[in-house]
């Protein structure tokens, strides 16, 4: 796959992703795909965006030859900071977290299972830290993972179940790729709810190892690249 083209797909999840948000909400943008998100919210739509590294009205990446150094996101991306933004300190940034008032997080992760298992922050051969993820998943009302729906080497991240150390157990509520979309729920586990354009059933069941459920109403064609 080339550069291009994996830029296509983050893009592609990314856009989907922000359809999801909604008048009003409050919204942290995990590193990787979730901070493009920024760049593709609705025209209209109210959305205050939350940076862990203390940015609260967060805009989107900032376009080229118009960063400021100083000016970055928790994934060290130069962004914009809209009207009304402001400045705050690691206490006051984790407090909103912590404190219930997050109504959505989005995050990346390496694998997902059919219990909404979720495992974002130890890579295979790397010594890393967690970050605010662990906080996330626990305090956010929703929590969306956005992810490739494959590893690099072909092999499915949406898995029978995690091997990898967890970051929350059962706290995925969404789940886009840029095959497709599952919504969880307690009395079904996901269900498969739209098809992106470019796929079939028979596509997303080939490259997912995890247990899901097709509605009866799925949506093919439901999204595609990003413009």
């Amino acid at each position: 796959m080339s550069a291009g083209s994996t830029r296509d797909t983050r893009c592609t999840i990314a856009a989907r992703a922000a359809r999801e948000l909604k008048d009003g909400d409050v919204v942290n943008l995990g590193a990787g795909i979730p901070m493009l998100v920024a760049n593709y919210v609705p025209d209209g739509r109210d959305v205050v965006i939350q940076a862990e590294n203390g940015i609260v009205r967060c805009g989107p990446v900032s376009a080229p030859g118009t960063e400021e150094p100083d000016r970055r996101n928790a994934g060290n991306l130069p962004v914009e900071l809209l009207p009304g933004g402001c400045y705050v300190d690691s206490a006051t940034s984790f407090g909103m977290i912590r404190g219930g008032h997050i109504d959505a997080t989005m995050i990346g992760t390496l694998q997902v299972d059919g219990d909404g298992d979720i495992a974002n922050w130890q890579m295979p051969g790397r010594k890393i830290g967690m970050g605010g993820a662990m906080d996330l998943v626990a305090g956010a009302r929703r929590v969306y993972v956005l992810t490739e729906h494959c590893a690099k080497d072909g092999s499915p991240k949406l898995v029978e179940r995690c091997t990898l150390p967890l970051t929350g157990a059962g706290e995925c509520d969404v789940l886009i790729t840029e095959r497709a979309l599952f919504r969880r729920s307690p009395e079904r586990g996901f269900v498969l709810e739209e098809v992106a354009r470019g796929y079939a059933l028979d596509d997303i069941r080939s490259a997912t190892g995890m247990r899901y459920e097709v509605a009866e109403d799925v949506r093919l064609e439901a999204y595609g690249p990003a413009k």
